[in-house]
């Protein structure tokens, strides 16, 4: 199923994501990306740094915005044009990370939305805010995909 078109979504709506940042995460992303930053990867390394112990990667907290856009709000099928995040505190092994968007803005002649972006850990503080910009699906794109979906169930004898 495809997310909202522009005439579903309303400015105030939102959504959110929570997840537990684990070593693996980090550990997972760096090998996945090749930043092995030792900022993220080396506790000894980062015993010395002004956090004192390794940091996930900001990118790792923006993928939780990116969760939210691609399967929620405004969901699957829509694409991101822009995303501009500030990193305002880090984020460490064991946080508990809450992705929020809100929507802000709509531009239903040129089909695009703006959302507010940002995360929290665990005790609230603000680790990233920013701005997405995004085009959701169209009315005729939905439209063609419940049509297959109707001839596969068809198909199937469903």
């Amino acid at each position: 199923m495809l997310g909202k078109t522009i005439e579903e979504i309303r400015i105030g709506e939102s959504a959110d994501f929570t997840k537990t940042v684990t070593g693996y995460d980090v550990y997972s992303f760096a090998g996945i990306t090749g930043d092995f930053n030792p900022a993220h990867i080396n506790t000894v390394y980062a015993a010395e740094t002004a956090f004192g112990k390794t940091i996930a990667h900001g990118i790792l907290s923006i993928g939780f915005i990116s969760n939210i856009l691609g399967t929620q709000l405004p969901g699957p099928g829509s694409i991101t044009l822009s995303l501009d995040c500030s990193f305002m505190k880090p984020v460490f092994i064991g946080d508990t990370i809450t992705a929020n968007v809100k929507v802000t803005k709509l531009d239903g002649g040129k089909n695009r939305v703006w959302l507010r972006t940002w995360c929290t850990n665990q005790k609230g503080d603000l680790v990233i805010e920013g701005e997405a910009k995004m085009m959701p699906v169209t009315r005729e794109m939905k439209e063609a995909a419940l049509q297959q979906q109707e001839k596969l169930n068809n198909s199937l004898g469903v």
